[in-house]
């Protein structure tokens, strides 16, 4: 029996399998980072999945492996590790925890917006959530202290239910059917908060930037600056069909008798509503931006055109992690 032909070592598993100059093919890289089901591997798939990745990017092609053995390794390794750091990230921080973790948040507060201790407590549970996602998903390689993470997490809360609160203040007199986008409002407010601010430090010293085959630079304010106006961007994105669409089928539901009969099925049916938004919202308004994002030099601060400018005087873009 013949063994099947070795593997090249020549595959770039630094980079998705699909093309990501287009949106088709960051939108089949997302669904594989965003998949569910990845939270469901055990330490040792994940470990193996490493061992797998790592020993072929030194060179060293496992005997039998496939192309598509390959793929999965490295996709599964992308779920669960940091892509500057190579830490193992938070359970619950990790990408591909977002469907399951937003839909039991966001359908909860979603269901619960009529009175104020709800409204405080969901947003509270969904900033606390926000906070590790941002940290956990923050790009570079620099760490953050705890009174940076503290005062993020502390003014993002803040930012959301005091907008939250505010917005059910004005809505009491309208139509019903507008209560129910308070929780919109406030997520998206929260989101321009909350991010900036996790990711402070990397709006004060930079990001690595890169040019095409990874080698580094230095570090770009400006890149940062870019990279987290897309994070915001593809976050409220994210929220909009999960937070604009449940309402107003729950708000035609609760009309009908079938809901009168049975209160009990509105949670369930709020958060079921959700998720299936989240499945395809998630990956693709993460597709909108390229994971590794680009801008040409003459963009950057002055000071770190010049320090390219020394190394490589041709080189016109820049290359850097958005973050997620």
């Amino acid at each position: 029996q013949k063994m099947p032909p070795s593997l090249p070592a020549t595959i770039n598993i630094r980079e998705p399998r699909w093309d990501q100059s287009t949106f088709q093919g960051r939108a089949k890289h997302f669904f594989m980072v965003t998949d569910p089901r990845n939270l469901l591997l055990s330490g040792a798939t994940l470990e193996e999945a490493r061992r797998v990745v790592e020993d072929y990017r030194a060179g060293t092609v496992h005997p039998g492996l496939t192309e598509d053995q390959l793929w999965r390794a490295k996709y599964i390794y992308d779920s669960a590790f940091h892509p500057d750091t190579g830490e193992k990230m938070i359970l619950v921080g990790r990408m591909s925890a977002q469907v399951p973790m937003n839909m039991t948040i966001t359908g909860c507060m979603l269901t619960f917006y009529r009175t104020t201790p709800a409204v405080v407590f969901w947003q509270w549970v969904n900033q606390s959530f926000n906070a590790i996602v941002n940290y956990t998903n923050r790009s570079g390689d620099a760490p953050i202290t705890p009174s940076q993470l503290g005062t993020a997490y502390v003014s993002a809360t803040a930012g959301a239910v005091v907008t939250a609160l505010g917005l059910k203040s004005l809505t009491k007199h309208l139509p019903a059917i507008l209560g129910r986008f308070v929780p919109f409002a406030a997520v998206a407010a929260a989101n321009c908060i909350n991010i900036p601010l996790m990711r402070q430090r990397e709006l004060k010293l930079g990001i690595p930037v890169t040019d095409e085959n990874g080698n580094r630079l230095g570090e770009s304010t400006a890149a940062a600056q870019k990279a987290i106006f897309q994070v915001v961007v593809s976050r409220i994105g994210m929220a909009v069909p999960a937070m604009a669409i449940p309402p107003v089928i729950m708000n035609m539901l609760e009309k009908r008798a079938f809901l009168k009969r049975y209160p009990y099925l509105n949670a369930p049916l709020q958060v079921g509503l959700v998720g299936l938004c989240l499945v395809f919202a998630t990956p693709l308004c993460c597709a909108l931006f390229p994971q590794k994002s680009s801008m040409p030099v003459r963009s950057l601060e002055p000071e770190v055109q010049d320090q390219i400018q020394k190394k490589d005087p041709w080189l016109e873009t820049v290359y850097f992690n958005k973050g997620l």
